[in-house]
C-alpha cells in the first residue's frame, strides 16, 4: 500500500492542503491537492496544488513568481487534510499580493482587512 493509499480523498479525489510558513508558523493558505499533485509536491519539494477553476495541476508561482518551497509534508489524524510547511519565496503567498490569504479578521460583526497589500496584483500578474 502506497502512502497516498492512506488519505481519504474526497469524492472528487481531492484533499485539502493548508501551507504553513515552516519558520512563524503562520498559516499561509488553503488549496487543493490530488493524488499527482501530491506525490510530485513530494518528489519535487515544491507545493504544487489541483487547481479546481483551471482544472489542471497548479504549480504555486508558476505566474507570480512566489513559489513554495516544502520543508515538511504532514497528515492529521483523520487523514483528509495535508498540512505543508513551506518557505514562502517572495513573502507573499496571496493573489492580492498579502502574505496570507487570510488577511480579514472578525470585527463586530463585520469582516476588517487587517493585513496589509505588500505589491500591487497587477505588478505581479501581467
Amino acid at each position: 500500500m502506497s502512502w497516498l493509499d492512506e488519505i481519504k480523498w474526497d469524492e472528487a479525489g481531492l484533499v485539502p492542503a493548508i501551507a504553513q510558513d515552516a519558520d512563524s508558523g503562520a498559516v499561509l493558505m488553503v488549496a487543493w491537492m490530488n493524488r499527482e499533485s501530491l506525490a510530485l509536491t513530494a518528489s519535487e519539494g515544491r507545493a504544487i496544488y489541483w487547481s479546481r477553476s483551471r482544472n489542471r495541476l497548479w504549480r504555486k508561482g508558476e505566474e507570480s513568481g512566489h513559489v513554495q518551497w516544502v520543508r515538511e509534508i504532514r497528515l492529521d489524524c483523520d487523514s483528509d487534510v495535508v498540512l505543508l510547511k513551506v518557505e514562502q519565496v517572495s513573502g507573499m503567498a496571496c493573489h492580492t499580493g498579502r502574505k496570507s490569504c487570510f488577511f480579514r479578521r472578525l470585527e463586530n460583526g463585520e469582516w476588517a482587512t487587517v493585513d496589509p497589500i505588500l505589491r500591487d496584483p497587477k505588478e505581479i500578474y501581467k
